[in-house]
């Protein structure tokens, strides 16, 4: 793993990647025997879905200020204060779990701090990697951490989860902040400082820092337009996979364990993109990557709407998990590329913001679509809108745009030291000068 291709991914990388895997586990875990705790605590349907809400809210309201803390301070070490105040916060919940005083109240209150602490968590982590990692080697390693979530919070993390609840209630929670306490230590292994910049003074507002981040995403067409097509995306397909039971039970003929399947489907395709993706997009270049990803969006919607097959629809689930991969691994390297240093936490912020948003809102519209205009609208209309989406922006994903987003950048100019007197200015000259003096004259005796 840490030494594919030439160049090392190294040893900080495999800290972080064990650090990244080990606490989706334990996210994982929570993730299934939360709604199980408030289902044997009450029936009431408004109260089970506020977990659906309790799980989104911190994406909205902390997405934006985390990017600016992880811009202001020592990444690294926030990223092991944000681990250990889950830690705290799950050990309050387990303790009142095993003497029997916790309720849905104090379950939800520290699933909001847990998930808070997500957003931080993983906006540090994002502005970290490149300089974890050789820039040539970060899709690699979004890759390896995309597999390393889909294997541990989509696959391990459901089964063991749901058995370990029903051992004890508590198990799965006090699971959870093992792992988060195991992430904390791991991350603390991580040599390095990782500060976005060497500011301490005129420190702005937060307001001011998240429009600065606002302002240099939007004014950078390529990261632009990929951001803007992830919220719409994430709209659509939220709104698709809001309405897919109802879909896999009256149109497909699926049971639970069936409707499960096509969740397995999709976790498989994406497990697969991410492990093989880096040599997929050296194979057929990150523009057409890309754009066929966007036509595969385009044919899962198409699928969902017109057949009533669960194998089609099972192998365009798979494909789409493929795709999903694919595209967070180029989005991701890009915007690690192409962001200063000084401002990677607060773009990565902006884009899990405008993510949420789409998944958001998805959620919400569509059950309306399909309770006013049948089962299948939702899928029509992603069909239409990734038919938009590919014909406005096919021309953006172009081969030059692309490369030269994955160009090296150039090495800056020699630049003269701004005080000469502290220097051997002898030495400057030689060493400077000579980089523009050829070895001899030029054949008109000119230097």
């Amino acid at each position: 793993m840490t030494a594919i291709g030439g160049e090392r991914l190294g040893g900080r990388f495999a800290r972080l990647l064990a650090a990244s895997t080990t606490s989706a586990l334990g996210s994982g875990m929570a993730t299934v025997a939360a709604p199980l705790y408030v289902a044997s605590q009450t029936d009431d349907p408004l109260v089970v879905s506020a977990g659906a809400a309790v799980a989104w809210l911190p994406w909205l309201l902390f997405s934006l200020p985390g990017g600016v803390l992880a811009d202001r301070v020592d990444r690294r070490r926030l990223m092991i204060v944000v681990d250990w105040v889950r830690v705290v916060a799950l050990a309050v919940l387990v303790a009142a779990i095993v003497t029997g005083r916790a309720g849905v109240a104090l379950l939800y209150a520290v699933l909001f701090v847990v998930n808070a602490g997500e957003v931080v968590f993983r906006t540090a982590a994002q502005a970290v990697l490149p300089a974890v990692v050789p820039r040539s080697r970060l899709e690699r390693a979004n890759g390896w951490l995309g597999a390393g979530t889909t294997v541990m919070h989509n696959m391990v993390a459901g089964p063991l989860g749901g058995f370990l609840f029903v051992v004890a209630a508590a198990i799965p929670f006090g699971v959870n902040a093992g792992t988060y306490a195991l992430s904390a230590l791991l991350v603390g292994l991580i040599a390095g400082s990782y500060r976005g910049t060497s500011e301490t003074g005129g420190r702005r507002s937060v307001r001011a820092e998240v429009a600065e981040g606002f302002r240099w995403l939007l004014s950078h067409r390529l990261l632009r337009t990929m951001t803007l097509l992830i919220g719409l995306l994430n709209l659509t397909l939220t709104a698709a996979l809001a309405v897919l039971v109802l879909l896999a039970t009256q149109r497909l003929g699926l049971g639970s364990v069936g409707y499960g399947a096509l969740f397995t489907c999709l976790a498989v395709g994406g497990l697969l993109g991410s492990v093989v993706g880096d040599r997929l997009v050296a194979a057929v270049t990150a523009t057409w990557t890309i754009r066929i990803g966007l036509l595969i969006e385009a044919g899962l919607h198409l699928a969902l709407a017109a057949s009533r097959s669960a194998a089609v629809v099972g192998v365009a689930l798979f494909a789409f998990g493929v795709h999903g991969a694919l595209w967070n691994m180029v989005a991701n390297s890009l915007r690690q590329r192409l962001t200063p240093s000084a401002l990677q936490g607060r773009v990565g912020s902006t884009t899990l913001f405008i993510a949420a948003g789409g998944n958001c809102l998805g959620a919400l519209l569509g059950g309306v679509v399909a309770a006013r205009f049948g089962l299948t609208a939702p899928y029509w209309v992603g069909l239409v809108v990734a038919l938009a989406v590919i014909a406005v922006t096919w021309r953006v994903f172009d081969r030059a745009t692309v490369a030269a987003a994955y160009a090296d950048p150039a090495p800056a100019a020699p630049q003269a030291p701004a005080t000469l007197e502290l220097l051997d200015l002898d030495a400057w000259q030689a060493e400077n000068v000579a980089a523009v003096t050829p070895d001899a004259a030029g054949p008109d005796g000119s230097s």
